[in-house]
């Protein structure tokens, strides 16, 4: 048999489920946030995991319908500098504009723990308005 992995489980810091427009977590949508990551489950029999780097997301948006509303749940869209993923969307979450100014907070502390600027994801695309430069 192989060996086990020795990785510790890091402290999970924000968790929720993706949840029907009545405000039941009745899916297979997973959401966790770590102190340096994101991490997006879905499905049941087939698992698909995502993963990001707090650091890495460039802007945050919340849409919140009348629907939505109603039921106290929110969307929280992230885009971020990922090749294969450049928008993460936490659909249907409760307390949603919590988490917003959760993640944003988040971002900015692990962007300063590793000294990074925002300048570092801005450039010049030719035309002058300050666009996303892509990342390598």
């Amino acid at each position: 048999m192989g060996k086990k992995l020795n990785i510790e489980k890091e402290e999970v810091l924000w968790k929720d489920r993706k949840r029907t427009l009545f405000g039941l977590p009745l899916s297979f949508t997973r959401y966790e946030v770590c102190k340096d990551r994101l991490t997006v489950r879905r499905g049941f029999l087939k698992t698909t995991t995502d993963e990001i780097m707090v650091y890495r997301i460039l802007d945050i948006r919340l849409l919140r319908g009348l629907g939505q509303k109603i039921f106290g749940l929110g969307t929280v869209t992230l885009i971020s500098n990922d090749k294969t993923s450049p928008t993460y969307e936490l659909k249907n979450i409760k307390q949603s504009d919590d988490v917003r100014r959760f993640l944003s907070k988040l971002i900015e502390e692990q962007r300063a723990a590793r000294g990074i600027s925002s300048r570092e994801f801005l450039g010049m695309d030719g035309d002058d308005d300050g666009g996303f430069a892509e990342m390598e």
